[in-house]
Formats: structure tokens, C-alpha cells, sequence
């Protein structure tokens, strides 16, 4: 629909309305030592954490900040037997699934098995003390293995180097908690943002697809088996090695998944079957276990994980490389690994304190993951965060507080100390169609399709993540999503929204005329509205399509009211540096005889106006509160005029020509 031409009022319809007029203000002065920390407060500080120490006697600021930086210290004065048995069922529960979990993500990441069962058992114990979540049961999980265990295998083999890749890994674990410790510490969280919810979507399905494609080796028996990510290495390889395929294996394989799925499905039917989901996988490692036992699966090729180290964590603190040529990978490895594994958990723990109406702290939940990912680098433990199963297991079985992590993993330590015997026979195939059934759910095709409903260009960005990471790899996938976004942003920014603005008949309302056809024109007032901050990087933009707005106005100009005023609506200009300053006197002087008027600048450009008017470089003697003030207060001055000379000398030469022709 075209706006509504200025030939829709007519001067007996425009009538004055008298108005008290508002003076624009600068807000109360500010030294520039004030102005710095309330920026950095607002920053850093949105949240306020100091506000509960105000007018605190002194021992009661010491028991809050205490507190604040151990949570535990919240729950456990008012602990009792009834909290203790919600979080002894819940906790025996999320072990259940945390142990065949364990083994298998461990194997996923290229790692030992027991490592798994090491990640399981120290982590809990410093998210207890330090985690804000109820909920949050934290271990290995699917996508950080996955990123882990391929990126490293890039430049080392975790089968002919196997001692140094567990040192490597180690060590990136290290740098992913330095870094997730030092984003709560600093409070830089936001850097966590530039995974958009459409990147995480495409980029978790991807995952879930190349993680399911990578256990093909294990539900086929293969031996020689791709170190490739990509789909189509991954398929040449289990269609060029057929002959290693073995049927025992395959049936096996299928049947576990079969069962293990439909566990699944029964408790998504039914959520008060949570306990279905969260045993299947140690049932199914105990049934195939035995059944491997009994028929002796190594004589019909059936893979088996072997003999496991039996005991607690040995120390690995003597294992981190911090030097050599393998520290830029680690460091890589680790901040990518650190970022994901926080996005995960973050997310994870937000949801259920969303569903129970509690409050998670972002900032502390990155130095509780992140100070968990230290401690566990040198307890023989690989990348650990929140675990959106085992979460919702948890907070499925009733947990009432962190605790649930702790009885979880005591119930690991004891398997390590006296059970690990038990899982010699533990066939790698079933493995494998655990971490089938954990990563399917990563794919969420509604959440897909609701982004394509919603914004098609997220949609595009779901698109390259997911095929950035099933065709070429993970990390290339998520940075190309990730800079597609940061495309976008800078998109915005260099090229802000702007909108002629026309009066709702009958009312003192200003709205898109182009949105609201209702909408129309004021004779002799261009009405713009800039909708993004003003600076550098996009004034050179809004002065030429300022000059169109003009250029296209004046062609639908009446003989008798040609344009005087152009009016700029900037209640959505948030700020404004010195280069947005000089486009205001560069309008001025393009203008020319029309008058330029500011309506409702905020505080930070009005402050910055005046000290350019002051200096001589803006007129700040056209500024208005409102638009309805402003067309009010300058339609009295506003009499139709005839063309001007120059207007004139255009015409008659435009009649000479026609005269002419």
C-alpha cells in the first residue's frame, strides 16, 4: 500500500492546535569520571550484585558475600531429611545414566573409557559448592566431546599417540575453564551471545547427525574406520569397507537401539516414566554385557572395551602442556570447547529454573563450570558441563538442590573402586547406540521451523551451521554461522531503519506511513524517524537517504506549500559520537532555507548537541519533546508560498524547452 500524498489534508483540515511547548534539556552534568562508572556499572553490573550489601551490618555483609560466592552456603543451613531423600532418589537416578554416558563420551572424544568415569566423579563435587543451579547435573556431554576429540585429531592420531592426545586434552580442558572462569570473573558473559539460538539449533543438529554417522563403525564392526568429520568421508568410508561389516555386531547394534529408543519415546509419551529413559542405557550395558559374556562375543567379532584402570582419579597435573608446539591447539581447542560447553550449560540450567520460578546467575555458573573444568584437568578429567539428559532426568526424579550432583558422584566413586571389573565385557556397540539416543534429541525440527516462520535470515544461518558442520566440519561450521551473524549485525548497524512518519487523523499520533495507511502526510513537514544509533560507520548512509526522503518529497510537493521543515524523530537514538554530531551540521548546511528539527533526542545526544552548539557547529534552537509539539509550534509560521526565483527561472526555462520541442 502507497502512503497517503500530502493532497489528503487540505489546509481546512489542518487545524493549529495550541500546546505549551516543552523545553529540551540536558540532564543533570556529569564529571567524566561519573560518566565512566556509571557506563562500566551498567556494563558489567546490570544486576547489581552490591545492592544487598547496602546497609548491612558488617558480620552480615561477610555471610552474604560468602554466600554469594559459594551458593552452597544458601541451602545447606536449612538442609533436612525429606530435601535429602528427593536428592538420594534423583541422584541414584542421574547415575545411572551418567556412567554408560560417561563411557560412551569418552570414547566419542577419541579418550580412554575410564576418563568418562573420572569426568563424572570430580566435576559434581565442585559444581555442589559453587553452582547456582537446583537442577543441573553436570558431566561429559555429546557436543563438547565431539569438538574436542575431533580437533585434536587433526594434528595428533589418538591411536598411534594416544599418551600425548590424553595430555593434550587435559590441557584444553585447563583453558576452557580459564577462560569460562575468567568470563564470570570479568563479566564478559555477552561474549557468549554471539551464538544466536539459530546457530545453536543448526549447529547442535549437524552435530547430532556426524556424532550418529561417526557410531556407524561401532553398530557395523568396523575396524578401519575414517578419522574424517564430514558426511561424505563418512559414508565412503562404511560403504568402502563392507567386508568388514559383521552381522552379529549389526544385530546387536540394532536391537539396543531399538530398545533404547523406545524407552525414549515412552518417557516423552509419559513424563512420569522418566525413570524408563534414565535406566535403559546401564540396562542395556548390564543385558549386553552378559550376553556378550555368555556367547564369548570377541570370537564373533564383537568389539569390547576391555579392561578398565580400577580406583579413583589419578592426578594429572604433571600432564598439561602449557609450552611446545601443540599450546596454540590447546588453547584453541580449549576456548572452543569452553564456549560451547558454557552456551550448553547455561542454557540448560536457565530452562529449569525458568519451569520452578528460580533464579539462575549467569555470572557465577561460568566460574562454577569454569573452576570445575580447572580442578578437573588435574584430576584426570576431560571438558564437563551441564547435560540437558541428565538435567532433565534430574529435575524429572524430584531434586530439590545441587546435591543430587553429589550423591551422583559418590555413586560413580564407588563403580570405580569396586566395579569396574564388571564392565570388562561391555560391548562397544552398545556404546555406540547409547550416544545415538542421546544426541537424536539434539535435533529439534519445530524450533526449526518456527525460526523459519518467524525470520528467514536466522533461518539461513540454522541452514549454514548445519551444513558448515555435516559437510565440512564442526568448527568450520559454527564459525561460518557465527560470522554470518556478525554479517547481519554490522548490516544493521551500517544501514539503520529509517521511516516517514504521518499523522493518524483525528489524534496527535505519528506512526510508518508505509505501516499504517490510515496514515497521512503534513503539509510543508517531512517527517523521518532514525531507528539505530548514530556513528561513523553509518552517516555517510543516513545523509543520502535523508536526501532522498527530501528529493522524493519535493516531487509530490503542491504548487502553493512547497516543503519548509523536516523534522527527525530520534527517541531510538541511543547514542551518538562526533561523527553523528557533524551530520546534523552537514544537513544543515545541505537544507539550506528548510528548516531541520530534533525531536525527543535522548540524554547522551542531547549533551553532545549542546556542546556543538556551543562550539558553533549545530543549531540546537530547533528541539522539540514530542513530534506533536514540534508541528503544532512551527505550522503557525507556516504560510503557502509562492515558488521561489530560482523555482521560477527552472519553470520558464522548462516552458522554453517544451515551447520549443
Amino acid at each position: 500500500m502507497e502512503p497517503s500524498t500530502s493532497s489528503n489534508v487540505t489546509d481546512s483540515e489542518f487545524v493549529e492546535i495550541q500546546l505549551d511547548v516543552h523545553e529540551v534539556v540536558p540532564p543533570p552534568h556529569m564529571s567524566t569520571v561519573q560518566k565512566v562508572r556509571t557506563k562500566f556499572k551498567e556494563t558489567f553490573f546490570p544486576d547489581d550484585p552490591m545492592r544487598q550489601f547496602k546497609g548491612q551490618p558488617c558480620n552480615r555483609k561477610l555471610i552474604l558475600g560468602a554466600q554469594y560466592f559459594f551458593p552452597i552456603l544458601q541451602w545447606l543451613p536449612n538442609y533436612n531429611f525429606k530435601l535429602l531423600k528427593a536428592d538420594l532418589i534423583s541422584g541414584l537416578t542421574i547415575a545411572s545414566l551418567a556412567i554408560p554416558q560417561g563411557i560412551s563420551y569418552a570414547k566419542l572424544a577419541s579418550l580412554p573409557p575410564i576418563i568418562g568415569l573420572y569426568s563424572s566423579f570430580v566435576p559434581p563435587l565442585v559444581y555442589v559448592v559453587l553452582g547456582s543451579s537446583r537442577d543441573l547435573a553436570v558431566g561429559p556431554v555429546s557436543i563438547a566431546s565431539l569438538v574436542l576429540g575431533s580437533m585434536l585429531a587433526e594434528e595428533v592420531s589418538p591411536t598411534t599417540e594416544s599418551g600425548l592426545f590424553v595430555q593434550l586434552a587435559f590441557t584444553s580442558t585447563c583453558f576452557a575453564g580459564i577462560f569460562q572462569a575468567a568470563l564470570g570473573i570479568l563479566r564478559l558473559g555477552f561474549i557468549i551471545d554471539f551464538l544466536s539460538k539459530a546457530t545453536l539449533i543448526g549447529f547442535m543438529a549437524g552435530a547430532a547427525i556426524i556424532v550418529s554417522l561417526q557410531q556407524l563403525k561401532s553398530l557395523l564392526g568396523i575396524t578401519h574406520f575414517t578419522k574424517e568429520m564430514g558426511i561424505i568421508p563418512v559414508m565412503h568410508s562404511v560403504f568402502h569397507h563392507t567386508d568388514e561389516w559383521s552381522w552379529e555386531t549389526i544385530v546387536m547394534g540394532i536391537s539396543f537401539l531399538v530398545i533404547l529408543l523406545l524407552a525414549r519415546q515412552i518417557s516423552i509419551w509419559k513424563p512420569q516414566l522418566f525413570w524408563v529413559s534414565a535406566g535403559a542405557p546401564l540396562a542395556c550395558v548390564i543385558i549386553s554385557t552378559i550376553i556378550t559374556f555368555v556367547i564369548k562375543g570377541q570370537l564373533h567379532d564383537i568389539s569390547i572395551i576391555g579392561k578398565l584402570q580400577q580406583g579413583i582419579n589419578p592426578a594429572s597435573v604433571n600432564m598439561l602442556l602449557f609450552h611446545g608446539k601443540y599450546l596454540g591447539l590447546t588453547i584453541k581447542t580449549g576456548i572452543i570447547t569452553g564456549v560451547l560447553s558454557l552456551t550448553e550449560g547455561i542454557a540448560v540450567g536457565r530452562t529449569f529454573a525458568a519451569i520452578r520460578n528460580y533464579k539462575v546467575d549467569g555470572n557465577k555458573e561460568m566460574m562454577a563450570i569454569g573452576f570445575m573444568n580447572v580442578v578437573g584437568s588435574t584430576t584426570s578429567c576431560y571438558v564437563t558441563t551441564g547435560s540437558f539428559s541428565r538435567s532433565a532426568v534430574n529435575h524429572n526424579a524430584g531434586a530439590k538442590t545441587a546435591m543430587s550432583n553429589l550423591v551422583m558422584s559418590v555413586t560413580v566413586m564407588v563403580t570405580l573402586l569396586l566395579l569396574m571389573p564388571l564392565f570388562h565385557y561391555t560391548p562397544n556397540v552398545v556404546l555406540g547406540a547409547i550416544i545415538i539416543t542421546a544426541v537424536i534429541g539434539l535435533i529439534d525440527i519445530s524450533a526449526a521451523y518456527l525460526i523459519w516462520k518467524i525470520d528467514k535470515f536466522d533461518f539461513l544461518v540454522l541452514l549454514v551451521a548445519f551444513f558448515g558442520v555435516i559437510f565440512f566440519s564442526v568448527q568450520y561450521g559454527l564459525a561460518l554461522a557465527v560470522g554470518l551473524s556478525i554479517f547481519r549485525i554490522l548490516l544493521q548497524i551500517t544501514r539503520p531503519k529509517t521511516a516517514m512518519l504521518g499523522n493518524i487523523p483525528t489524534t496527535n499520533i505519528y506512526r510508518n506511513l508505509h505501516h499504517y495507511k490510515e496514515a497521512t502526510r503534513v503539509p510543508g513537514f517531512l517527517i523521518l524517524s532514525i531507528e539505530a544509533p548514530i556513528n561513523f560507520i553509518n552517516i555517510t548512509y543516513l545523509h543520502e537517504r535523508i536526501l532522498r526522503w527530501i528529493e522524493e518529497e519535493e516531487d509530490t510537493r503542491t504548487e502553493n506549500l512547497r516543503l519548509q521543515y523536516v523534522i527527525l524523530e530520534m527517541s531510538a537514538v541511543s547514542s551518538i559520537d562526533t561523527s553523528g554530531v557533524s551530520l546534523f551540521k552537514e544537513l544543515e548546511v545541505t537544507l539550506k532555507m528548510k528548516g531541520l528539527v530534533l525531536v525527543n533526542p535522548l540524554a547522551e545526544v542531547i549533551e553532545k548537541l549542546k556542546k556543538a552548539d556551543e562550539a558553533n557547529d549545530v543549531r540546537t534552537d530547533y528541539l522539540f519533546l514530542t513530534v506533536e509539539e514540534a508541528v503544532a509550534a512551527l505550522s503557525s509560521g507556516l504560510k503557502s508560498q509562492p515558488p521561489s526565483t530560482e523555482e521560477e527561472e527552472e519553470e520558464e526555462e522548462k516552458h522554453t524547452l517544451v515551447t520549443e520541442c
